[in-house]
Parts: C-alpha cells; sequence; structure tokens
C-alpha cells in the first residue's frame, strides 16, 4: 500500500478497535435521538475525536468534516468522517456498521476506507490504485440479468415515505432482490466487493458516502454525481451500480450515471 493508504488503514482500524470494545462491553451503548430514527451514542462522539486528533497529528493543516462536530470545507484536501454509519444497528447490538473516512483533494476523491470491525473487513481505495477488501483487489459483479440482481434501497427521514416506498416498489418489480441493511457505507462497499448489484438512496449525506465511492470506481462500477454543487454541504442522491447493470439501473431509479 502506499503511504496515504497505510495511515488510513492505521486510522480506521484504531478507530474500529474503540467501537467494537463498546459494542461488546458489558453495558451496552446508551443512546439518545437527535431526530426522527436518527441514534446518537457517546461512542459516535469519541471516534469522531479520535480521528480528528489521528489526522491533525499526521496530517496537520488538513480541514475535517464530521457527521457529528462538523466543520470547514475549505481547503485543498477535505477529510470526511462519518464515526459510525449504522449508529441505529449499533445501538441495538446489530453487528453491521462501520467508520467511513474519505479524502478529497481539489473538489475529488483521493482516498476512502470503510472498516467494518466486527467481521474486521477493511474497504480501502485510492485514486489509481484499485480497490481492496483485506489486501485481496475487488471487483463489481458481473451479473448481467437484473432478475438475478440484488439492490439496497437506502432509507431516509429527510425524504417523503412515498419516495422511498416507490424505489422499493421499481426494483421489486424489475425482479430485483431487494434489501435494506441500516448503513449506506456499507451498502455501498458491498457493491464494490460484488456482494450486490447496486445501491440507491432519494437523498444520503456526504459522509455517509465518502468513503465508499471510490471503491465503487476503482472496481469497475459507476456512481452518480454525488459531489455536483452543495453535495459536500447538503447531500444528494446517491446511485451505485455495476458496470454490467448499470444502463439498467439507471433507467430505473432516473438517476443518471457518470
Amino acid at each position: 500500500m502506499t503511504e496515504l493508504m497505510t495511515a488510513i488503514d492505521e486510522i480506521v482500524r484504531a478507530a474500529g478497535a474503540v467501537m467494537r470494545s463498546a459494542f461488546t462491553a458489558p453495558d451496552k451503548p446508551a443512546y439518545s435521538l437527535k431526530g426522527r430514527q436518527d441514534y446518537l451514542t457517546a461512542t459516535d462522539g469519541a471516534v469522531e475525536q479520535f480521528v480528528r486528533e489521528a489526522i491533525e497529528k499526521r496530517f496537520p493543516g488538513d480541514a475535517v468534516l464530521g457527521e457529528e462536530g462538523g466543520g470547514s470545507v475549505d481547503g485543498k484536501r477535505l477529510w470526511i468522517v462519518d464515526p459510525i454509519d449504522g449508529t441505529a444497528n449499533f445501538a441495538r447490538q446489530i453487528p453491521h456498521y462501520c467508520i467511513s473516512l474519505g479524502l478529497m483533494e481539489n473538489g475529488a476523491l483521493r482516498a476512502g476506507a470503510v472498516y467494518e470491525p466486527m467481521h474486521d473487513e477493511l474497504f480501502i481505495a485510492e485514486r489509481g490504485q484499485g480497490a481492496w477488501l483485506n489486501g485481496q483487489r475487488m471487483q463489481v459483479s458481473s451479473v448481467s440479468e437484473i432478475t438475478a440482481s440484488t439492490v439496497e434501497v437506502g432509507w431516509s427521514t429527510r425524504i417523503p415515505v412515498a419516495t422511498y416506498l416507490d424505489m422499493v416498489g421499481r426494483a421489486a418489480h424489475a425482479g430485483c432482490s431487494v434489501r435494506r441493511a441500516g448503513s449506506g457505507a456499507l451498502g455501498l462497499a458491498y457493491v464494490a466487493a460484488g456482494r450486490i448489484e447496486a445501491y440507491a438512496e432519494a437523498h444520503i449525506n456526504s459522509w455517509d458516502v465518502a468513503g465508499s465511492l471510490l471503491l465503487i470506481t476503482e472496481a469497475g462500477g459507476r456512481v452518480s454525481d454525488f459531489w455536483a454543487p452543495g453535495g459536500i454541504e447538503n447531500g444528494n442522491p446517491i446511485l451505485a451500480s455495476s458496470g454490467a447493470l448499470a444502463g439498467a439501473m439507471q433507467a430505473m431509479f432516473g438517476t443518471p450515471l457518470v
């Protein structure tokens, strides 16, 4: 791995150890709600602070944007972190959650990683260096029949329920197997790893995707233009697909792929 990927590897694995320790502790994580179905635990803040300090130590002067602590988006280099993506799963003792960390340089993703500590899975990519899962190169799925595909459709309280149900209905009527596992970052990483063929969500935040989108393109997949104006600050729709089904997924969800 390059020096940058090695640094990211070390940061997210160490952060993952903090999450795993809290998850497996005898006293289960207490949680509060920031809004409807918007979970928060003390571990979210602790992990984000850990990552901020690690970045400041290794890359002084770089900007950091986090889900919990916010931050400036100015500067040539911007790290975007979601300390626990899948907090509802984490709080409810469902072992499907991760840390997502992405690095943007001059408005484009330079590197990204998603680490899932319960199964010790590190999904990582650097532009031009391929995408890797625990040292093995990833490739998106080669499934070419939509009736054999699996699609994850993410849900958000920021969109009408009818919009979400319409997306699920489109996929189901097309013959897809439809799932929702509660972590957009992991859903996107699973597209890169060829475990599912597509991930779609009508609105998602930048910290949920910054670690994942480069994984997909480096693994041969396609993604929508999430980084269109306002994407970092306000979020955008997202569609990610394997190359073989990109046309079908784009037509089904109506989200252009680039």
